[in-house]
């Protein structure tokens, strides 16, 4: 069986953009919550997952076409694609 190829977004950038803070850029504006964070790799802003109840990066990947975010958290390194839904340690 062979292996699925890992998408073309996940490789598409050379350096990795960091959470400016530890918070929801969205959730932050409306007073809401969030349980983990994501970055986006190709603005740059800190939205909330979508384990929590707004899924402001699902919507964003969506809305803007940013197809690749980073885990916001603490000593996690891994990639997501929202448009081959597929992971990628970095």
């Amino acid at each position: 069986m062979e292996e699925p190829e890992i998408c073309q977004h996940l490789f598409k950038w050379e350096n990795l953009i960091k959470a400016k803070k530890h918070e929801c850029d969205e959730c932050v504006k409306t007073g809401d919550w969030w349980v983990h964070l994501r970055t986006c790799q190709t603005c740059g802003s800190t939205l909330c997952c979508d384990s929590s109840p707004n899924k402001h990066a699902s919507k964003h990947a969506k809305k803007e076409s940013h197809p690749v975010a980073i885990s916001a958290e603490h000593g996690e390194q891994w990639a997501w694609c929202y448009f081959d839904e597929q992971m990628v340690e970095y």
